[in-house]
């Protein structure tokens, strides 16, 4: 932290005290995106259980399941917790309005710092009218349309790129895998495209939740998918990557075919000071391609 700007110790038990009596949501997530403190509003508000250390993933979980809280509009809950989470976190600030099931409408502002934490701070601005709400509503679908892939609701090719991109420019390059999923146009010429597009949309979630908050991802073209780790040696990204596929291979993306199974190759490296995202991308399509060669369903690291 800035040394100009570091709030004086003497004035810690002010800031404590205002955003405990602050009139808006006020909370604080860690690096993992679990709540570690909250003011009584947001609590009210979002309906939070006590349960020591909620997840925000658990915490609208919680609100779908009640019908309390975070108004969720979504046939696919588990698509839209994945589409969500993965605009979450992404940016040093980001604001949005949300809805809550008493008929309020919250602008929410999230700020990182340079660690992962969040805070999380809203306004009830239900007073601002219909007229308005419309305008910012058309603003932030807009804005959501041109970073986010419409089938699987992570970011698109554009988006997650940029990502990479800002990723580079850190003190800690990120790993970076490309994965790909297998023998995916047999999936499409012999059940059809629609399960085709279920199995995406099933691998794309599963992805979301096995990445942090600080990870990115998203789908770069037909079955390809971009993943950027932020601050993970290749040995660890390995871990990760390793634990998706078996995650996939588990699965049941298709629930009226029981035996229907899919699987990913995936390739990863890691970012080298002063790399160009392009040139990442050129190794780690090296790095899946001898994946597939070795027989697929498999993390090949380059380094």
């Amino acid at each position: 932290m800035d040394p100009d700007t570091a709030l004086p110790a003497e004035l810690l038990p002010v800031a404590t005290e205002a955003l405990a009596r602050h009139g808006g949501l006020v909370a604080i997530f860690d690096p993992e995106d679990r709540l570690h403190w909250a003011n009584a509003a947001f609590r009210l508000s979002l309906d939070v259980p006590d349960i020591p250390r909620i997840s925000w993933a658990e915490l609208m979980r919680h609100c779908h399941a009640v019908g309390r809280g975070a108004a969720i509009d979504a046939e696919d809950f588990e698509h839209w917790l994945a589409s969500a989470a993965s605009r979450r976190g992404k940016r040093p600030y980001r604001q949005f309005e949300a809805d809550l099931r008493d008929g309020r409408w919250i602008l929410m502002t999230e700020t990182m710092d340079h660690r992962g934490w969040m805070l999380c701070i809203g306004v009830d601005v239900t007073d601002l009218g219909n007229d308005h709400r419309h305008l910012r509503v058309e603003r932030d679908l807009a804005l959501r349309a041109s970073q986010v892939d419409p089938l699987t609701g992570i970011a698109n090719r554009g988006a997650v790129l940029q990502r990479l991109a800002e990723a580079l420019h850190r003190r800690q390059p990120p790993a970076v895998a490309l994965i790909d999923l297998d023998h995916f146009k047999q999936i499409n010429d012999q059940h059809g495209h629609a399960a085709g597009d279920q199995v995406l949309r099933d691998f794309a979630e599963r992805l979301q939740h096995a990445l942090r908050r600080s990870d990115a991802c998203g789908r770069v073209g037909g079955e390809e998918f971009l993943v950027v780790l932020d601050g993970l040696t290749i040995t660890d990204a390995q871990e990760v990557m390793q634990r998706l596929l078996l995650t996939v291979r588990g699965g049941r993306a298709l629930p009226a075919l029981p035996g229907f199974v899919y699987t990913a190759s995936i390739g990863l490296v890691h970012a080298r000071p002063g790399e160009r995202p392009e040139d990442v991308m050129a190794r780690a399509d090296l790095a899946l391609y001898a994946a597939k060669r070795g027989g697929r369903d498999t993390c090949v690291a380059l380094p």
